[in-house]
């Protein structure tokens, strides 16, 4: 996957267009517009278009199971993969768990991380257990976990023949995935760090160093964009000012 290529994708979810830009539209033109957007950060490479779609969603309430999640239908998981394989693209299923165990949200998406262009993007914040809420406290993933996570997908990968797979997590603090030195190296999963959180260009560089500082040979940097969010505090940081990040971000995610 690298460095062939540099991801650049959108998030969201079709039945919440606050939850990002991909859920807003025509999603065709969301791609093409999202297409338009990526070649600037070409850098001599080819763009990946990524559609990170909302899989797993937290809630405000409980909900039956007392989890706080819910999970996008089959179908719209279906649509967004199709969409992806028309733009040439891949589809990422974003899992936010609530108090639901992130381990077992994956596994539930084993018969569509066996598609060939379909990962995994894990959002730790969201990750809580006990008498947390979410958005009341940042969740965590230990660095365990994701490493369990990643050599099961990488197993996955082996045993279906796939080419190689992304493993996104999602970080918007420090301490939302402890000891993250325990992941390491798999040969057919590139595990991708997207360093989260909103603010001004000069909070999220500032952010962004943070969270890369001694990043492992293991994980691949990635770096998140919130169009209205970011723009609301500041102008939205131009390609250029993203790709002269230290180290350059291989995926670059708008929501």
């Amino acid at each position: 996957m690298f460095p062939a290529y540099r991801l650049v994708g959108y998030s969201g979810h079709p039945l919440s267009p606050g939850l990002g830009r991909l859920g807003i539209g025509n999603l065709d033109e969301r791609i093409t517009e999202m297409e338009t957007q990526g070649a600037a950060f070409a850098a001599g490479r080819k763009v990946l278009p990524v559609l990170e779609l909302i899989t797993v969603v937290v809630q405000a309430e409980p909900g039956p199971d007392g989890t706080y999640r819910t999970h996008t239908p089959d179908e719209t998981i279906r649509q967004y993969l199709e969409a992806a394989r028309r733009h040439d693209g891949i589809l990422l299923l974003n899992i936010q768990p609530g108090r639901s165990s992130m381990t077992e949200e994956v596994k539930r998406l084993e018969k569509w991380l066996k598609e060939p262009d379909v990962g995994p993007a894990l959002d730790p914040e969201w990750d809580i257990t006990g008498e947390q809420l979410p958005g009341a406290v940042y969740g965590s993933t230990a660095g365990q976990e994701i490493e369990a996570i990643a050599a099961w997908l990488d197993g996955l990968v082996a045993r279906e023949a796939l080419p190689q797979k992304a493993l996104v997590f999602h970080q918007v603090a420090v301490g939302v995935v402890p000891n993250e030195a325990a992941i390491t190296e798999h040969p057919g999963v590139e595990v991708i760090k997207s360093a989260d959180g909103i603010g001004s260009a000069v909070d999220k560089t500032e952010a962004y160093a943070l969270l890369t500082a001694g990043l492992p040979a293991s994980i691949r940097p990635g770096f998140k964009l919130f169009f209205e969010e970011d723009a609301a505090v500041g102008p939205l940081m131009t390609p250029s000012e993203v790709l002269a990040l230290v180290p350059q971000p291989e995926y670059i995610l708008y929501e």
